[in-house]
């Protein structure tokens, strides 16, 4: 049996708080919608993954997924209603023609669920048509009158909260919405009632109240102190420095922090030669025990003739990703005369945070002169020195 995750992803609430859908909110480093792919990615029994995106959110999907995990099929965007949103989802997982049999439907406003939920969610699955997340009712039930006054006590025994994610065989589910589409019902509140509607039996599989979903600025405030909560347990922190040396040339600009810098000399390198981003690179590949840039980028390659220095960032990350690790920051000093660095210091902490998956505020960048000494001091060329630090799993051996 093959496994795919669709995660939807479309919609517009900004219930919890500020001018983006909550998906894309930060917490910590990371915006919701990754944290919640990568719970699916991290683990080997989900294949692949499939996001349900508003047509509206492209630049922020890329930019939100900048660290996140593998595996990831390109989005589909969503419909007016989540109904409909899911429905794209299944038929582009239908198209994929990856062999895909299973499906698990997860809300992107609930990253924090577990491992072990998603399991069960899948082992219910061998034995069951459907399966969803849920959680058993604990409190008092009331429903309320005229004005306001509580007309009956509702009995609780037997009643679940339904969560995500649910599980379905991938012809099934989509035999479902199909049909719902067809004629015209679109008020199901979620997968599973669309699935009882339809005759499939949906087992219950208990889950843990960490699985809530983000709807209300008090719901975003939690989930950020649980990222930021400082418990390192089962991480194993991992720094790595890089540096980098480019002589000058003829030419008009130097690209700095993946900015293009206007200056009376180029530099001589066989990529486009910036300095930040390759000690960057070095940076995240050494705190990976992962080589360095020439041994991944060699310069004896034309393919590399006047890269984008961008690309061998990315791929750095992209390597920190494959792990299950996360940047908690990174730190670069430039050492030359000029150009002048402080005007375009903003500018180089936003692009570099961009390119890393990092809230800018986790970016540092310093410049210093070395007192007309050396090649630097002489102004002969460029250089800059990176260090960064990881969180590692324990549980992620090398490569």
């Amino acid at each position: 049996m093959t496994t795919a995750a669709l995660i939807v992803a479309a919609g517009r609430g900004t219930r919890a708080g500020g001018d983006l859908p909550k998906q894309y909110a930060r917490l910590a480093d990371r915006t919701v919608l990754a944290l919640t792919v990568e719970a699916f990615g991290n683990l080997a029994e989900i294949e692949h993954i499939q996001v349900v995106i508003h047509p509206e959110d492209g630049a922020l999907y890329a930019s939100a997924l900048a660290l996140s995990a593998c595996r990831i099929l390109a989005p589909v965007h969503g419909g007016a209603t989540r109904q409909l949103s899911v429905l794209n989802g299944l038929e582009a997982l239908e198209n994929a023609n990856k062999g895909i049999t299973e499906v698990l439907i997860h809300d992107a406003a609930r990253p924090f669920v577990q491992p072990d939920t998603v399991r069960q969610v899948i082992a219910a699955l061998k034995t069951h048509p459907g399966a969803l997340a849920a959680i058993p009712l604990a409190d008092t039930l009331k429903r309320a009158g005229p004005a306001g006054l509580v007309a009956e006590t509702v009995p609780r025994a037997g009643l679940w909260r339904a969560q995500t994610p649910q599980g379905f065989r991938l012809g099934d589910i989509l035999a479902a919405h199909r049909k719902a589409a067809a004629t015209g019902r679109d008020d199901f509140t979620d997968d599973a009632s669309i699935a009882e509607w339809a005759g499939i039996p949906v087992a219950i599989v208990e889950d843990t109240p960490l699985n809530f979903k983000i709807t209300t600025p008090l719901d975003l405030r939690m989930a950020d102190k649980l990222i930021s909560a400082p418990n390192l347990s089962g991480w194993l922190p991992a720094t790595g420095t890089g540096f980098d040396v480019h002589r000058f040339t003829d030419g008009d600009h130097v690209m700095l922090g993946g900015l293009k810098i206007p200056h009376t000399q180029g530099v001589d390198a066989h990529s486009d030669g910036d300095v930040v981003l390759h000690a960057l690179t070095d940076a995240l590949l050494g705190a990976l025990g992962d080589g360095d840039i020439g041994q991944h980028f060699p310069p004896s390659n034309p393919k590399w003739k006047g890269a984008a220095s961008y690309i061998f960032l990315q791929d750095a990350v992209a390597r920190v990703a494959s792990r299950g690790g996360r940047i908690t920051n990174a730190d670069v000093t430039v050492l030359c005369e000029a150009p002048k660095i402080g005007p375009h210091r903003d500018a180089m902490k936003t692009k570099i945070a961009e390119i890393m998956g990092l809230d800018p505020t986790r970016v540092g960048i310093k410049a210093t002169t070395t007192e007309g000494l050396g090649f630097t001091g002489r102004r002969e060329g460029i250089a800059a020195m990176a260090s960064i630090m990881l969180l590692l799993p324990h549980n992620k051996p090398a490569a």
